[in-house]
């Protein structure tokens, strides 16, 4: 019998390793796994790599654990905001590296990951710093540049609903960027607010098949966020 339930959140974060590539989900606090966070923190990985569309927001969830030193790098395309002085802080003091990527080929370079595609072409950032030592190519009167996939270790997601297959069906906005970094990581691990038995999601709403979950934990009463 298949189950990819696991008991509590320290089970599911186990195995996440120093060094290790951590994609994590959300659009600032819509569908940021805080949860996830929260024990990752807990669980005690350092020199991380951090795939996130933003930096951090406050002193909770991903803020935390860059305040706590455990990551090394950070890949996003908005890192700062009125409240993301921890971020800001370490990154003026050059205790953090940035790699900025414009929101669209962050999202495509996600996506190629899971995808199998090795490298693509995109106009945006041609003629910018981003741009500057990648490859470059005019094709039918427009400029591109090379960009490559962003694969991951770990994925921490956070969904609605899962059945103990791994089937996933998300909360509005909350979606974002979970699909496509379950498709981008070894290990996903999905928090959800309630498992179902199998059959009782509606196959038309599950975004995400359960082929792309490896680990799936259900926190009850999840912190209260933006949706």
């Amino acid at each position: 019998m298949i189950s990819k339930i696991v008991e509590d959140l320290a089970e599911a974060l186990a195995g996440v390793h120093d060094g290790a590539t951590v994609m994590i989900g959300g659009f600032g606090t819509a569908g940021q796994p805080v949860e996830l966070i929260d024990a990752l923190l807990a669980q005690g990985a350092r020199d991380l790599t951090i795939v996130n569309n933003n930096a951090g927001n406050g002193t909770t969830g991903l803020a935390a654990l860059l305040q706590a030193r455990r990551v090394r790098k950070i890949i996003c395309s908005f890192p700062r905001q009125t409240d993301s002085q921890v971020f800001d802080a370490l990154f003026r003091a050059g205790d953090i590296e940035l790699e900025l990527v414009p929101q669209g080929n962050l999202a495509e370079r996600i996506r190629a990951a899971g995808a199998g595609i090795g490298a693509f072409f995109t106009p945006t950032g041609f003629g910018t710093e981003l741009a500057e030592g990648k490859e470059t190519r005019h094709i039918d009167g427009r400029d591109y540049i090379l960009e490559y996939p962003i694969h991951a270790d770990f994925a921490l997601i956070k969904a609605e609903r899962a059945d103990r297959w791994g089937n996933l069906v998300y909360r509005k906005t909350a979606r974002n960027f979970g699909p496509i970094m379950a498709t981008a990581a070894r290990t996903t691990i999905a928090s959800v607010r309630e498992v179902v038995a199998l059959g009782e999601l509606d196959p038309e709403a599950i975004v995400t098949p359960g082929i792309f979950v490896q680990r799936v934990v259900r926190v009850a009463a999840p912190v209260a966020l933006a949706a």
